[in-house]
């Protein structure tokens, strides 16, 4: 059967989009390393052995993939070792933009204890130098404060902090994750927001009421995290698998993963299952297609722990959905009832 012409293949190039303001233009998909931390820490997805980890983020790569997200806390630091190793090695001028995240503080003496939200400026002075460390950078492309400060830090300082790291070239531009409108237009008075990081999936979409319209506005770029909301979106997850999750998988205490949440999900994931065969792709890139057809959105983080993994989601960097299959896709989210939030992007 001849490959329908929205599904990529390794010799075809994947299309870029300008990030926001910045100089960067970066693929649609991106290569997302939260679940390469491993184990034993509090938000971790279970073992991973780091050579996968490397073989997946090598593999994505060569597939055309330019942008890594991580993270300090992702393994504690490990995550961010790991994607060094992958890119040991490489070109130069193969080498993808790296993305980093600051502000979650964790316990050395318990790794099992929550992060905490810490934003003093000296606190993240401490983390990008233990990040370009880890890392083995020069600078960080783009560096954000992962959640919202709880140590008493105003928004003012800690985004003032990450303005001057920019300034210093430490890093290349500079971002906010997990922070709501009226954050985004309070930090945007003291500078340019260069870009948003949020959680968005069909299932979790209440970012897209406030927050992308405003950054659609503003020309502040937006990678989207979680798009195949932690795996319930691939096509491949069942009850018998949620049931089966490891207890050091963050997963088996999440409510999208157990009872009523968990079936209505499913059948969610039962209708992408649809449009996929009608596309000749998979349900996975149906699902991460459907983050990107909204305006404001630059691209989507993905996560994988194989290089299989990541074929079965890359063919999303160049599926463009029909407004009719995203009326398909805002019918099916109501007759199942999953999630929350605005489940139609303006034609």
């Amino acid at each position: 059967m001849a490959i329908p012409a929205h599904i990529v293949t390794s010799a075809a190039p994947l299309p870029t989009r300008p990030l926001g303001r910045t100089d960067m233009h970066i693929t649609p998909v991106g290569f997302g390393a939260w679940a390469i931390g491993g184990p034993d820490w509090a938000v971790g997805w279970g073992a991973q052995d780091d050579r996968d980890s490397v073989a997946a983020i090598r593999h994505a790569v060569e597939r055309g993939i330019n942008w890594i997200d991580t993270a300090a806390i992702y393994g504690l630091g490990h995550s961010e070792e790991v994607v060094r190793r992958a890119l040991a090695g490489l070109p130069r001028d193969r080498l993808p933009y790296v993305f980093t995240k600051c502000g979650l503080v964790w316990d050395e003496q318990n790794r099992q204890a929550p992060p905490r939200q810490v934003g003093a400026p000296a606190s993240i002075r401490r983390e990008v130098e233990a990040s370009l460390r880890r890392l083995d950078i020069e600078r960080i492309d783009l560096y954000q404060m992962h959640w919202p400060a709880e140590d008493g830090a105003s928004l003012e300082a800690y985004w003032q902090t990450l303005l001057d790291l920019k300034r210093e070239g430490k890093v290349r531009a500079v971002g906010l994750s997990n922070h709501n409108a009226t954050q985004l237009a309070d930090a945007e008075a003291l500078g340019h927001v260069d870009t948003l990081q949020p959680p968005f999936s069909a299932i979790r979409r209440g970012v897209a009421a406030a927050e992308l319209p405003w950054c659609h506005a503003h020309q502040t770029g937006v990678i989207v995290y979680s798009p195949m909301q932690s795996g319930l979106l691939t096509g491949s997850f069942t009850p018998e698998r949620a049931g089966a999750l490891p207890k050091d998988d963050w997963r088996s205490r999440n409510a999208e993963f157990t009872g009523d949440r968990l079936v209505s999900n499913l059948k969610l994931a039962d209708a992408f299952r649809t449009l996929a065969r009608q596309r000749g792709t998979t349900v996975a890139a149906v699902a991460v297609a459907w983050t990107l057809a909204w305006p404001g959105v630059t691209g989507a983080i993905v996560g994988a722990r194989s290089p299989a993994q990541v074929d079965g989601w890359i063919a999303a960097a160049a599926l463009e959905l029909a407004h009719d299959e995203l009326a398909y896709i805002a019918e099916a989210i109501a007759a199942t009832g999953a999630g929350s939030g605005p489940t139609l992007p303006a034609a």
